[in-house]
């Protein structure tokens, strides 16, 4: 059955101009969405940029701040929102940004902000959409509390590929390996899994799939739910960290890119995906540890003993990134040192990349491989001043999360 249109407004400046906006068109049809431009009057755009008190000079950014306004007000009606600006000027910036919490403060929409380069591709935004028009769609699912029978979780990430099985509302089995092919290695962690849970496959009432290879992994199964790494992220996070209600952020520095969400009662308010570049992802940190001559297992008990401000890191670029982490032992900095320095750079450039475009809320909880590396944690956690939570199963974060709405799928629930 095809699943029900999601209108989605657009707020933007400047991809009509680089290209992009075929691939947003191309993005949103993927997931049977529609994009469309809220009309507003000339005097609405006037009266719009006055009342949100920003120095605006482009003459499309006064019209999205209008547009915004029209929708918190209710003259426009939408399903979800996304807001694109080129990720070179910086008044787009700070217009995008502001934007974005005016829409998810007043109104209930689901809201996504992206900064675009001439490259962008509608493979890129394809996440995007679909974490938008899922919570559009399926806020019934995302609200559920508890998993129910027998339910097995897939996350087939770019770096590993995890399974979980649950059974009334408790892990009782898991598996994770390195991703190497996509179908072998999802395979061999169910295999794991179900050996771990004293289980075979034929006793799997549901299953649900996520990560980079979702769909392959997901077709190969008959997943009765494929979703996309965002929402199912943002559950699995606020399930094991036992905040089901009230607000929480979700921060998930990934092999390839990061997340970083806005959680409200267990449901995706605002977020962001991505990163400017490998430098501030788990790549880095992997390339660390490699140059350190340690296991990844060891880079965060190392970076705990050592003092991040000695070594001056810049992982803005992963290129320039490992240019000072050669340059720091070049010189006699301790392994240490340059762990905790790795570490810090990493959560620094998260901090400015991302954590800018969502509403900090506590409790902060870290999810993900890169959450057991505990130097990363305390340089998060210093840089937010608060204490992060780290749940255990953290790692199993996208497998927790699809097999707990998987149970949704559950013949006769």
């Amino acid at each position: 059955m095809k699943t029900p249109l999601v209108r989605i407004a657009q707020l933007s400046c400047g991809p009509e101009h680089s290209g992009v906006q075929k691939e947003i068109y191309d993005a949103a049809e993927a997931v049977n969405a529609e994009m469309f431009f809220p009309d507003v009057a000339l005097k609405d755009i006037k009266e719009a940029y006055q009342e949100f008190g920003l120095e605006v000079q482009s003459a499309d950014l006064k019209l999205a701040i209008a547009r915004a306004r029209a929708l918190v007000e209710g003259k426009v009606e939408a399903d979800a929102v996304f807001i694109a600006t080129c990720f070179r000027c910086s008044e787009a910036a700070i217009v995008r940004n502001e934007l974005r919490r005016y829409i998810h403060d007043n109104s209930d929409l689901p809201v996504v902000s992206y900064s675009f380069t001439e490259r962008t591709t509608s493979g890129t935004l394809l996440t995007r959409m679909e974490a938008l028009t899922t919570i559009a769609r399926r806020r019934a699912l995302l609200a559920r509390e508890k998993q129910e029978g027998i339910t097995l979780g897939v996350d087939s990430g770019s770096a590993t590929t995890k399974a979980v099985v649950m059974k009334d509302n408790r892990i009782i089995g898991t598996g994770w390996e390195p991703t190497i092919a996509v179908i072998e290695s999802a395979e061999s962690v169910i295999k794991t899994a179900l050996k771990d849970a004293g289980l075979q496959l034929s006793d799997i009432e549901a299953t649900g799939t996520t990560g980079y290879g979702r769909f392959l992994v997901g077709n190969k199964i008959g997943a009765d739910l494929i979703q996309e790494e965002l929402t199912v992220n943002s559950k699995g996070a606020v399930y094991l960290a036992d905040r089901q209600h009230g607000e929480a952020t979700v921060i998930d520095i990934g092999g390839m890119d990061n997340k970083a969400i806005s959680v409200q009662d267990g449901i995706p308010g605002s977020f962001t995906m991505g990163g400017i570049c490998a430098g501030a992802s788990g790549r880095f940190l992997e390339m660390t540890a490699k140059r350190l001559g340690i296991d990844i297992t060891e880079l965060g008990p190392l970076a705990i003993k050592g003092d991040s401000t000695i070594v001056p890191m810049n992982s803005y670029c992963i290129v320039f990134g490992t240019q000072s982490l050669v340059n720091a032992l070049a010189e006699g900095h301790s392994k240490e040192d340059v762990a905790a320095a790795a570490c810090h750079s990493v959560a620094e450039q998260v901090f400015e990349q991302q954590l800018q475009e969502v509403d900090i809320k506590e409790p902060v909880i870290m999810v993900g491989g890169t959450s057991l590396i505990e130097g990363l944690v305390k340089e998060m956690g210093d840089l937010l001043q608060t204490k992060v939570v780290v749940p255990h199963h953290s790692q199993y974060i996208g497998a927790v999360g699809s097999a707990l709405l998987a149970s949704g799928f559950i013949k006769g629930d």
